[in-house]
This record gives structure tokens, C-alpha cells and sequence, in this order.
């Protein structure tokens, strides 16, 4: 899994993505596309990077694995997948103000224990 410093941290637009995607349209991971995974794409975070999304308008977090590249339009930070924004309550603004950060362990550890 890669990481990123500690105090790393991103205050931007987020977007979600799916619609026009066939559910198994390969990621930029290599990895089939799958909407009710906790996925999203950034275009700097190393593939792999486990990070917690804020909702700011909603106050609900989610950890996402980064497994694609994206966002390209607008000022967008990520673009998320379906199922991570259904669990930020974003799925119905187009884009929504979010915080990121790096996954603490204990998020590790709760992610672990899900799968």
C-alpha cells in the first residue's frame, strides 16, 4: 500500500464518476471498475493510497483507495466512486466541497476487517 506524509491534507471539489462506465471497465490500476467499491481517482496520489474524504456539506467520511487518474475538468481534487459518494451524501450535487487526508492506522484496521 503507499502512503503519504502524515500531515498531508487537500481542501477542494469532488466529483463522482460512473455514469457511462461499464461496471469492469479497467481503472488506471489495472483493476476492473467497480462502482459499489470505495474507489476514487486522483491525479497525484500513488496508486494505492488509502486517504479519508470529508464531506464538508454533510460532515460524513469515507476511507477510499486510489486505483484510478482523474479528475480532468474544473478544479476537481477527486472524482469518487458511486458508492463513496452515496455514503458522503454527495450523490445528488455534481460536486461537493470535501477535505482529504491520509487513512490513519485505525482506518486501516477497520478497512481490513470489512473485506
Amino acid at each position: 500500500m503507499a502512503h503519504v506524509p502524515a500531515n498531508w491534507n487537500q481542501h477542494g471539489l469532488a466529483s463522482w464518476y460512473g455514469t457511462g462506465r461499464q461496471n469492469g471497465h479497467a481503472t488506471a490500476s489495472g483493476e476492473q471498475f467497480d462502482p459499489d467499491a470505495l474507489t476514487a481517482a486522483h491525479t497525484q496520489l500513488p496508486l494505492g493510497t488509502r486517504v479519508r474524504v470529508h464531506a464538508v456539506s454533510t460532515g460524513r467520511s469515507v476511507v477510499v483507495r486510489v486505483n484510478d487518474r482523474g479528475p480532468y475538468r474544473g478544479h476537481r481534487i477527486i472524482d469518487l466512486s458511486p458508492e463513496a459518494a452515496r455514503q458522503l451524501g454527495i450523490m445528488g450535487r455534481g460536486v461537493s466541497t470535501v477535505e482529504i487526508e491520509p487513512a490513519r492506522e485505525a482506518d486501516e484496521e477497520v478497512a481490513s476487517a470489512t473485506r
